[in-house]
């Protein structure tokens, strides 16, 4: 009952932060409102928020990883792979590499595998702070995906050396060779699992609808259990469940396609979702604020172990550590992108240099959060011969002062770097917005044609012509019921129901255009799925003026 009771008052503090957020004078951005909402439960109220590493990873990462995968322009992402994989993979081991080595010369008290673990579970960044501190001023959106793409990848690579460097303290040894071939294994392996589960599952669904229909509810429930089959799975294979949840939804978005769910259940679906990303996203930014007073409390004893006269010292470790961060990551921003993102092209005549405030706003961008919180909580309280873990609460208190820093200084940062900035533009996919609207068009119109052609051709007069006629003049007149009687109105009523029919008839041929221009790369996938939501919106009305 207290569990439930604290589940409740999580969810109540999450939809107050949105009401606050709004009320101010002054824009803040929704994770630090979040936070300190948290902040005042515990200090207003002496609300404690246990937190259980496992249960964090199982319930809270796995489902919005999987909607981020399912969500994120499958088009750009794989467009931009290159620098992707490169802030995604080479900047996790240069931030291990050399944030390791920094925290162990600046506090030798923490032994250097501890430091090594302490920079990797610091290496992941939180795409949805981000986000959602770049909705004041936002971000160019082919630096939002990159970004985007990073962090659904830098998850994996973070956690595996973070668990590396775990080890490495427990035992005392470590080995590069092990390392490597764990890290392949652990990131190939979580990949399949995620792809297989949601395939087979895709599969099967698409067998029981084609048998039984297609019931909505029964659809979105497959959805919310899915990325927990893959996360669950991959962690009994002993492989990456992040990225395994990660690849689930890319998939998902995949299978999507092809089996083309009904729209009611597209848009049902989509709503359900977004409840969940909000209030999910909400609750961890709540217990990270719940978490700051048992962190203030506890400073005086982490600076006695450490002999210093001063727990202020412990916040000058978390500003250079931030500021350290927010380097090296500028410094991999400024080595890399020239050679992928501005590299110069055949018909590019010169290259494009990366202006300062571009490399600015990518190394600012670097905001911890979840994974940072739930990983750095998981190390254990004692060795295997008794002995207390070397520095855990320092490593603690760093982790947790580094995450409330980022958040603070991308809100500054953040709006002021991105005001007006001109970014490298996206390469223009297959045609634009106009003439995918005037295919998508064209297709309902030779749809509708071939329909009522069939129907006179039958010598069936009852009504075809005349509704294809008003659906192919772009629905010029409306139906008025009220100033109909009699076998008019019956007349009146026939029509509108061959119309919409035919109507419908005509999306579901939109429908299948605008899914063949992306099937062969003639569509952006940001704009496929913009008209695709279009058409789903009015096909949606449409069944719901007959149910009523």
């Amino acid at each position: 009952m207290h569990t439930v009771t604290i589940a409740l008052i999580l969810l109540l503090a999450v939809l107050a932060s949105g009401f606050f957020a709004r009320l101010l004078p002054f824009k803040v951005p929704l994770p630090l409102v979040q936070i300190a909402v948290g902040a005042g439960l515990a200090y207003g109220f002496g609300i404690s928020v246990p937190l259980d590493p496992e249960f964090f990873f199982l319930f809270f990462i796995p489902p919005l990883l999987f909607l981020d995968g399912w969500r994120i322009p499958k088009s750009a992402f794989f467009r931009d792979v290159r620098p992707i994989t490169m802030l995604a993979i080479g900047l996790v081991l240069f931030t291990v590499l050399g944030m390791g080595y920094f925290i162990h010369w600046m506090i030798p008290s923490i032994p250097l595998a501890a430091a090594f673990a302490l920079a990797a579970i610091l290496s992941p960044t939180d795409p949805v702070a981000v986000s959602s501190i770049a909705s004041q001023s936002p971000i160019p959106p082919r630096l939002m995906h990159i970004l985007e793409g990073e962090a659904l990848l830098n998850d994996a690579s973070g956690l595996v050396c973070f668990r590396f460097a775990l080890a490495a303290v427990i035992t005392g040894t470590f080995s590069f060779l092990d390392a490597s071939l764990e890290f392949l294994w652990a990131a190939g392996g979580g990949l399949m699992v995620g792809v297989l589960v949601a395939w087979l599952i895709g599969v099967a669904n698409k067998w029981f609808v084609v048998a039984v229909g297609e019931d909505p509810g029964s659809q979105i429930l497959i959805s919310l259990l899915l990325p927990f089959a893959a996360y669950l799975l991959a962690e009994h294979l002993q492989v990456s469940g992040i990225l395994a949840a990660a690849a689930a939804g890319i998939t998902t978005h995949y299978t999507d396609m092809v089996g083309r769910r009904l729209a009611t259940t597209r848009m049902q679906r989509r709503a359900v979702w977004d409840t969940i990303q909000m209030a999910l996203n909400g609750v961890i930014f709540v217990i990270l604020g719940a978490q700051i007073r048992n962190t203030v409390e506890g400073l005086p004893m982490v600076a006695n172990n450490m002999g210093l006269n001063s727990a202020w010292w412990l916040s000058l470790y978390v500003i250079a550590i931030g500021v350290a961060l927010t380097g090296l990551r500028f410094v991999w921003v400024w080595s890399t992108l020239r050679f992928t993102l501005f590299k110069k092209r055949r018909a590019q005549p010169t290259d494009i240099k990366p202006s300062m405030r571009v490399l600015l706003l990518t190394a600012c961008s670097g905001v911890r959060g979840a994974i940072t919180l739930a990983g750095i909580l998981t190390l254990p309280l004692l060795m295997p011969d008794g002995s207390a873990f070397p520095a855990r609460d320092l490593l603690i208190f760093l982790a947790k002062g580094v995450i409330l820093l980022s958040l603070v200084s991308a809100s500054v940062a953040l709006p002021f770097l991105s005001k007006d900035m001109k970014f490298v533009p996206e390469p223009v996919l297959g045609m634009d917005e106009g003439h995918a609207r005037v295919a998508a068009a064209e297709a309902a119109i030779r749809h509708i044609q071939s329909v009522s052609d069939a129907a006179l051709e039958k010598a069936e007069n009852n009504g075809h012509a005349e509704a294809a006629m008003r659906v192919t003049e772009l629905y010029r007149r409306r139906l008025d019921y009220g100033l109909s009687e009699g076998e008019e109105a019956t007349r009146i009523q026939m029509l509108a129901e061959k119309e919409r029919e035919l109507r419908l008839s005509a999306i579901r041929a939109e429908r299948d255009e605008l899914f063949q221009m992306w099937l062969h790369n003639k569509l952006d996938d940001t704009l496929h799925q913009r008209l695709l939501r279009e058409l789903d919106l009015i096909e949606g009305a449409l069944t719901r003026n007959v149910q009523h």
